[in-house]
């Protein structure tokens, strides 16, 4: 079986090559210097345009969106790029405020199947995601990850955890899937107006996950090129780096605009 190819393009923003499916996440694709607004007066400067311009991008099979309304996750020219793809999946919400026929609204740990002829198929699975503390919906709205698996395979080939607090339903994820390669957003968000509160997970917290997940890859998205991340790209490195046991030497930290492939891992016969 062949491997899978990552593109980091900046942010959550990575496209997926996977037996000649182009998968695209989060697309943002707006230059850096503005300003967008978020919920309840709060806001965020985008500092870091993308690594790939939308020109430069393979035709896109299917974007998985883990949620249409934060500007981090769904820009300007990303919703645009929505537009010219033949299928969007993401939350009921987003899939009702897109407006799009080809947006196909999911719930977490609903499956779908994609599928073109000369292609193998693959389905993707809906997973948990909450994009903040406790009882935090009605303020951060929905939002989903989403596991893609060949069908032939009992293990789940690349996951995103969409952004994502630690709460119970990742250790669900954790109970259900065997993850080879998992993309963690962290950056641990933070806004002036709700203090210390976190948005997404922080170094700390995407360990203890990976831990948990026990992935053969972890590798960290959702972390730069924003004024709202209140945790480092160096700062996340050096946490990670100390939590020896079960996680550091999964997390591999991708370079931004360069394709990485990843060979398919080895499967023991049976005996």
């Amino acid at each position: 079986m062949a491997g899978v190819r990552i593109t980091h393009i900046g942010g959550p923003t990575v496209l997926v090559e996977v037996d000649g499916w182009n998968i695209l996440t989060d697309p943002t694709f707006d230059d850096p210097g503005q300003r967008y607004d978020f919920a309840l007066g709060t806001s965020s400067v985008k500092t870091i345009g993308p690594a790939v311009r939308v020109s430069d991008l393979p035709a896109i099979d299917v974007v998985l969106l883990s949620h249409d309304h934060h500007a981090d996750n769904l820009d300007h020219a990303g919703r645009a790029l929505l537009r010219t793809v033949p299928r969007v999946i993401t939350t009921a919400s987003g899939s009702r405020r897109l407006g799009l026929a080809h947006a196909e609204p999911m719930v977490p740990w609903q499956e779908t199947v994609l599928t073109e002829p000369g292609r193998q198929p693959l389905t993707v699975i809906a997973t948990p995601s909450r994009h903040g503390p406790p009882l935090s919906r009605l303020l951060v709205g929905e939002n989903l990850g989403f596991a893609i698996q060949r069908p032939a395979e009992s293990h789940v080939a690349v996951w995103m955890s969409g952004d994502s607090v630690y709460f119970r339903g990742l250790e669900q994820v954790a109970r259900r899937l065997d993850v080879d390669i998992a993309l963690v957003h962290i950056g641990a968000v933070r806004f002036g107006l709700t203090g210390r509160v976190k948005y997404t997970m922080d170094a700390r917290d995407a360990a203890r996950f990976i831990r948990l997940l026990e992935p053969r890859i972890a590798l960290p998205v959702h972390y730069e090129g924003w004024t709202h991340f209140s945790e480092s790209h160096d700062r996340a490195r050096v946490r990670l780096l100390e939590e020896s046991e079960g996680v550091h030497h999964r997390v591999r930290w991708l370079p931004l605009g360069q394709p990485v492939e990843f060979p398919a891992p080895i499967t023991p016969l049976a005996p």
